[in-house]
């Protein structure tokens, strides 16, 4: 892995402005820290790409419900707990 990271201009402004503030010590934090959030993005992307696989299981399999039918029994009950609160 190189020493040295070249980012471009606009990046280095926000590094160096960061290390400026004072918000991390070093450029290595900077890189570090967005190194972890990449990593972060790629696990929540991969849980992603498991439950739509799963969804897609399902509706090939059949288990599914009917929008409609789903949407009058959600307006029953939340109407319902609506009077009930009344």
């Amino acid at each position: 892995m190189p020493g040295s990271v070249h980012l471009g201009k606009q990046l280095e402004e926000v590094v160096d402005d960061l290390v400026g503030r004072g918000v991390y010590e070093s450029r290595e934090e900077v890189l570090r820290a967005g190194v972890k959030l990449v990593l972060a993005r790629e696990a929540r992307l991969a849980e992603l790409d498991v439950a739509i696989e799963a969804g897609i299981a399902d509706a090939d399999a059949g288990r599914t419900v009917d929008a409609d039918e789903l949407f009058n029994e959600l307006i029953e009950q939340y109407s319902s707990m609506s009077r009930a609160a009344e």
